[in-house]
């Protein structure tokens, strides 16, 4: 799991049909080595400049309601921001 904060959604015309009705947002990792940008669905209302709890892998299909080609999931929105000290 990777705690990320949520930079835009994304926008798109047409969808692979299991893929309809899941947000799609774009996720910058909140603390680590990699700040890649991903993308990642989202069931459960977060919206833009929020820190999220965001799954990956084969748990992701748990989460899901029917099986959908996504490896990445909001699981969670959090409140308050962590006190996270990272070693250089």
């Amino acid at each position: 799991m990777v705690i990320g904060k949520v930079v835009s959604r994304v926008i798109s015309t047409r969808k692979y049909d299991t893929l309809q009705g899941y947000k799609l947002l774009v996720i910058e990792p909140f603390n680590g080595e990699n700040k890649e940008w991903f993308v990642a669905a989202d069931t459960i209302g977060a919206g833009e400049g929020e820190l999220v709890l965001v799954s990956f892998g084969s748990a992701v299909q748990h989460a899901l309601p029917q099986h959908a080609p996504i490896d990445a999931i909001v699981v969670g929105i959090v409140d308050q921001e962590p006190n996270i000290q990272i070693k250089e």
